[in-house]
């Protein structure tokens, strides 16, 4: 999708995504790094956020409203909210907070009731935690999880032959939807005269650690 190589352009750009050599929390040698918090200015996040939109919108997801595990889902739960209602879709949001409040409101969920069929919106998917978390919160108030929404799937295997968005969806049965893939940043490498050094070492750690098929 046109929408998936804008957003690893902007991610390139914004130096959210870079290329040489890092250490995963696997211990894997990885020749890129995709940081989603360095989109730490209004301008790159708003678009970040209109990307999470527009990856929404072409899935077709049924849900009822959005919700953002903390603490990396908390401004991009508001934020997708606004660039949906900019593209005429208003949907409530909520997030949580780590630690439960005894005054006020109380508890651990902010914004609007969970209800319905929800959709998680998350950074990326490492280990599954977040969305484990998420899944619980979700169901504990009778609400039903509807799919969750990342801003890259690095089609990476995990301990087992299955990446952490596969185990994911298999675990919950449901829908992850990712803004762009390893795919599509290979895609953009090979079409990029400045990255294209790059496309090789790329392509080497996916024969090696990523994942048979996008099932």
């Amino acid at each position: 999708m046109d929408f998936s190589r804008d957003f690893i352009a902007l991610a390139c750009d914004k130096g959210v995504l870079r290329f040489g050599s890092f250490v995963t929390k696997a211990g894997r040698n990885s020749p890129y790094f995709f940081n989603a918090g360095l989109f730490n200015d209004g301008t790159s996040f708003r678009e970040l956020c209109g990307f999470y939109a527009r990856a929404i919108m072409a899935a077709g997801v049924p849900c009822d409203m959005l919700f953002g595990p903390a603490y990396k889902g908390i401004p991009l739960v508001a934020g997708v909210a606004i660039r949906l209602a900019e593209s005429g879709v208003n949907m409530p949001f909520a997030f949580n907070r780590k630690e439960a409040k005894d005054h006020g409101e109380g508890g651990t969920l902010v914004g609007a009731p969970l209800a319905g069929r929800v959709l998680i919106l998350d950074d990326v998917i490492s280990a599954g935690t977040s969305v484990r978390e998420s899944v619980e919160m979700i169901r504990a108030t009778g609400a039903e999880p509807a799919g969750v929404v990342i801003a890259l799937d690095r089609m990476e295997r995990g301990k087992c032959v299955q990446s952490a968005v596969q185990e994911v969806r298999e675990t919950y049965n449901m829908p992850v939807i990712a803004v762009a893939t390893l795919d599509d940043l290979i895609g953009y490498l090979g079409d990029s005269p400045q990255l294209a050094a790059n496309l090789d070492a790329v392509r080497a750690y996916r024969d090696t650690y990523g994942i048979a098929t996008q099932a």
